[in-house]
């Protein structure tokens, strides 16, 4: 395609996107080509850049896969909506939309410093705003090329059955800030490879976008929405590292035969380098509150037993993790250190946010133990053997017993 021009590569392991970010008109031609080099997200140049044989992986040919639309500056994408995620550079579907409480403290109006409080460390008083995000599902071939900076199998239940020591992962689903959403359309009438994709969407030509929801989506949506939907969003910069957390209760289990009744809760956190430095995550910290009266402290290496880079060629990285309480409710809050090329440390905070349970609460999540046909069911994994700590890698620590969730795993 020696039409498509950019400003901008954004590209996924060995998948090339190219689009225009300023200067051109919409729509414009969205390509693709497998190949093995890459530019990054951030690799923006002040020139246009052609995709020529200097930076096109050698004997590979540019294909067109969709055509950007302009981005929504107001209102919602509806349901169908193709997308490449402008951060991570993945393509998807959005599902459907939530709208949550953004609790940004970078916005925070002014205020007096507060004493440190089970509710957080001293900060701003913040006032959440109404922020759009979609719940969407991510294409199975970008999968492998984003699991080092974003996990894809992140939105995890807990079982409906009697192993309640077991979660369950839905493979590529995933939550997008509105700002996030790259629109763009496509002839193809399967352009999202995902085994749900057909089952919850259905091609319809006369639409725009041309895929509208089963009513397999929409009963499964209602099923799900206690244990899907996101209702808060909290954000803090530090140093330009922006650190964004997102908390979601995940029900009651019994811990052990016999054992106390612990309520879960999975949180999803995004680290993103606003500055052009390059730095990496070598120590959390984390404090934990409970409504029980009890705060616990837990300190460890890295996340999910990474220690990521964050630099200009890949400025975000994106986990999520459990945490469990013998009470209904409860806070967390804590820091990051960051170390830099100079071996200079610095902390940055994470901003607190509250552990909320259900009231109304309702039958574990259903609808993910349907067949196979042709894809991967709802996976299981393993959740410290019914108990869970921040950042606690299960993986590798199958024997882990039940014990208090802020007593670390070494």
């Amino acid at each position: 395609m020696a039409t498509c021009v950019a400003r901008r590569a954004l590209a996924v392991g060995s998948r090339w996107w190219s689009r225009s970010l300023t200067g051109a008109r919409w729509p414009r031609p969205l390509c693709a080509a497998a190949g093995a080099g890459a530019f990054s997200p951030a690799a923006t140049t002040t020139t246009r850049r052609h995709l020529s044989s200097r930076n096109r992986p050698e004997g590979k040919v540019l294909e067109t896969v969709g055509v950007f639309e302009v981005p929504k500056q107001n209102g919602k994408y509806e349901t169908g909506q193709l997308f490449l995620h402008s951060i991570f550079g993945y393509r998807g579907v959005v599902l459907f939309p939530w709208q949550a409480r953004l609790y940004d403290r970078d916005v925070a109006s002014a205020a007096p410093e507060k004493a440190e409080n089970p509710a957080g460390h001293g900060s701003k008083e913040v006032k959440g705003k109404t922020h759009t995000y979609y719940q969407v599902l991510i294409d199975a071939r970008d999968c492998p090329h984003i699991s080092q900076r974003s996990q894809t199998e992140a939105v995890t239940f807990l079982a409906n059955h009697d192993d309640s020591r077991a979660l369950y992962a839905i493979p590529g689903l995933d939550y997008v800030s509105h700002e996030d959403i790259l629109p763009y359309t496509s002839t193809d009438q399967v352009p999202i490879q995902h085994e749900l994709f057909e089952r919850f969407l259905l091609y319809d030509q006369t639409k725009a976008p041309p895929f509208v929801a089963r009513e397999t989506l929409r009963a499964w949506q209602e099923k799900n929405h206690p244990w899907l939907e996101l209702s808060d969003v909290h954000r803090e910069t530090t140093e330009n590292i922006r650190v964004t957390v997102i908390p979601f209760y995940m029900g009651m289990r019994v811990c052990g035969q016999p054992g106390p009744l612990l309520a879960g809760w999975r949180y999803c956190i995004r680290l993103e380098n606003l500055d052009s430095d390059v730095v990496q995550l070598r120590e959390r910290h984390w404090r934990i509150f409970s409504l029980s009266g009890t705060l616990e402290t837990v300190r460890g290496r890295g996340v999910v037993g990474r220690e990521p880079v964050l630099s200009k060629e890949q400025p975000a990285f994106q986990y999520s993790s459990h945490v469990s309480l013998q009470a209904s409710s409860g806070h967390m809050w804590g820091t990051f250190r960051f170390e830099r090329p100079d071996g200079s440390h610095f902390d940055v905070r994470i901003p607190p946010f509250s552990l909320e349970s259900n009231k109304d609460e309702k039958t574990p999540p259903s609808g993910l133990h349907w067949p196979r046909r042709g894809g991967r069911q709802a996976s299981r994994v393993s959740w410290s053997n019914g108990c869970a700590s921040p950042e606690h890698d299960s993986a590798k620590h199958p024997d882990h017993k039940c014990r208090n969730l802020a007593e670390e795993q070494l």
